[in-house]
C-alpha cells in the first residue's frame, strides 16, 4: 500500500453544501483511482469503517466525532470525452456541472439538465440523481467499483444494476464507485446546446435558493405529487428551527441561515414529515443521506 495520506480530526462542515457536520477521525482526498483504492485497502487492513462523500450535497452529517476513515472524492476528477461516439469516461469525483458544460461544448446532447446539480458523478449514480422525468441511469453504460470487503474491482454494466427512482443498490451494498462510462447523443448543435444549458441553469438559480447553504432537494417526490408543492400548500415556507429554515423560495429546500446545527435540521425534516402526513396523508421520504444518526 502506497500513498496513504490522511489528516486527523477534520471538520466536515467544510465539506458539505449545507455547512453542517462533525469531525472525521481520519480524512483523505485522493487525487486518483490508485490513491482511492489504496485508502480502501488501508481501511480494510486496519478494521476502519470507511465512508465516502463527494461534493457533500444531499448529505446531513451529525455534529459528532465520526470514527473511521472519511474519503472525499472531489479531487478524483479525470474526465475523457469521445465527441464522435458520445462516450464519456469519468472518475467518481467529476462534478456534474463540469460534465454538463463539457458535453455542450463538444456537441453531446442529453446532459444539459445536470448543469444545476451540485454533485459528483459517483454520488449521482449512487443516488440515481435526476430532475422530473430524467435521471443519470438513463445515460449510464457501466461503472467500475471496488468491494470494500474483498477489495475486488468490478466492471458492472448498467443492465445489471437495479436502478429505481432516486435509488441504486450502491446505497445498500459493499461496492464503492470508482469511475463510470456514460453515453450521450453526439453531433448536436453546439450553439443550441450551450444556450439550453445556460437557460436551465438560469431557471434553477431563479427558482431555488442558491444564495444560502442547502442540500438541494430534501425529499423525494411522492407518486403523482411534488414534495415542494405539498410543503408550500401547508404554508411552511419560512418556518424555522434554530438557524435552519424552509426556504422562502422553494418548499423542498432547507437552508442554513448562518449557524444551524445537525439537530436543528433533523428536527425541521421531522416536523415537515409530520405536518404533511397529518394534513395530506403522505409520508415524505428524505432524499438526503444521513451520516452519524439513528434515523429513521
Amino acid at each position: 500500500m502506497k500513498n496513504i495520506n490522511f489528516e486527523k480530526k477534520i471538520k466536515l462542515s467544510n465539506y458539505t453544501t449545507i455547512k453542517v457536520g462533525g469531525f472525521a477521525e481520519y480524512f483523505s482526498k485522493p487525487k486518483n483511482t490508485d490513491e482511492f483504492i489504496n485508502l480502501i485497502e488501508w481501511a480494510n487492513a486496519n478494521n476502519q469503517k470507511c465512508r465516502i462523500i463527494g461534493a457533500g450535497s444531499n448529505l446531513l452529517i451529525n455534529n459528532i466525532f465520526l470514527k473511521g476513515l472519511t474519503i472525499c472524492t472531489k479531487r478524483m476528477n479525470s474526465i475523457k470525452l469521445d465527441s464522435n461516439k458520445g462516450i464519456v469516461e469519468a472518475e467518481a469525483g467529476v462534478m456534474l456541472p463540469t460534465m454538463s458544460n463539457m458535453l455542450a461544448k463538444n456537441g453531446l446532447q442529453g446532459g444539459e439538465w445536470t448543469v444545476g446539480i451540485p454533485g459528483t458523478i459517483g454520488g449521482a449514480i449512487c443516488m440515481n440523481a435526476g430532475t422530473r422525468n430524467l435521471s443519470i441511469a438513463k445515460n449510464l453504460l457501466s461503472v467500475q467499483a471496488i468491494d470494500t470487503q474483498t477489495l475486488k474491482i468490478y466492471k458492472i454494466n448498467k443492465d445489471d444494476i437495479n436502478f429505481k427512482y432516486r435509488f441504486s443498490p450502491f446505497q445498500q451494498n459493499n461496492l464503492l464507485i470508482i469511475s463510470a462510462r456514460l453515453l450521450f447523443e453526439p453531433k448536436g448543435n453546439i450553439e443550441k446546446l450551450l444556450e439550453n444549458t445556460k437557460r436551465i441553469l438560469k431557471k434553477k438559480t431563479e427558482t431555488q435558493p442558491y444564495d444560502l447553504p442547502s442540500f438541494g432537494s430534501v425529499f423525494k417526490n411522492p407518486i403523482n405529487a411534488y414534495a415542494g408543492k405539498l410543503i408550500e400548500e401547508l404554508g411552511l415556507k419560512g418556518f424555522k428551527i434554530g438557524d435552519a429554515e424552509i426556504s422562502t423560495i422553494h418548499g423542498n429546500f432547507i437552508v442554513n441561515n448562518s449557524s444551524a446545527n445537525s439537530q436543528d435540521i433533523l428536527d425541521l425534516i421531522t416536523v415537515i414529515q409530520q405536518k404533511v402526513l397529518q394534513k395530506k396523508g403522505i409520508f415524505l421520504q428524505p432524499e438526503v443521506r444521513m451520516i452519524g444518526f439513528d434515523y429513521p
